[in-house]
């Protein structure tokens, strides 16, 4: 597949990601779209889809070999998957990326920011709370 091909199959994904549209994302990936190809801005899909809370998109992505511990790094998407769904409370899409290996105790900014934990609890996102801490996040050396 050629670039051009490559960037029309990203634009289509990241397109189908904001509306929900699930059977293009399908469409997409089957066409042969990386999941876990960033957009101009440098937003990878599957953080496009966990802070819009289109959790079963984040699970089509991450079923694709979307990685979930891979930070976005997009003007005013920065960071992982896990902590953009844990920072809007989406509890659904936290399940999807924990279930896929996401990391509950991974800081964003590569390791120095807020830990998904430390966003839900800010947005007092109890639910979301619940299900990292069962999942065996915590904060500042203790679980919450």
């Amino acid at each position: 597949m050629n670039h051009r091909q490559r960037k029309k199959l990203s634009r289509r994904l990241f397109n189908a990601i904001p509306v929900g549209d699930t059977t293009a994302v399908q469409a997409a990936l089957r066409a042969g779209a990386d999941p876990e190809q960033v957009d101009g801005e440098g937003t990878t899909p599957l953080y496009a889809a966990s802070v819009q809370g289109q959790a079963e998109i984040a699970r089509l992505l991450l079923a694709a070999g979307a990685s979930p511990g891979i930070e976005s790094s997009g003007l005013g998407a920065e960071g992982t998957p896990l902590c953009a769904a844990a920072c809007w409370g989406h509890t659904e899409t936290v399940r999807e990326l924990l279930a896929y290996g996401a990391d509950p105790n991974a800081r964003e900014d590569h390791g120095t920011g807020w830990s998904p934990l430390e966003w839900a609890d800010n947005g007092r996102h109890l639910a979301t709370v619940a299900v990292l801490t069962a999942a065996g996040a915590v904060t500042g050396g203790r679980a919450m």
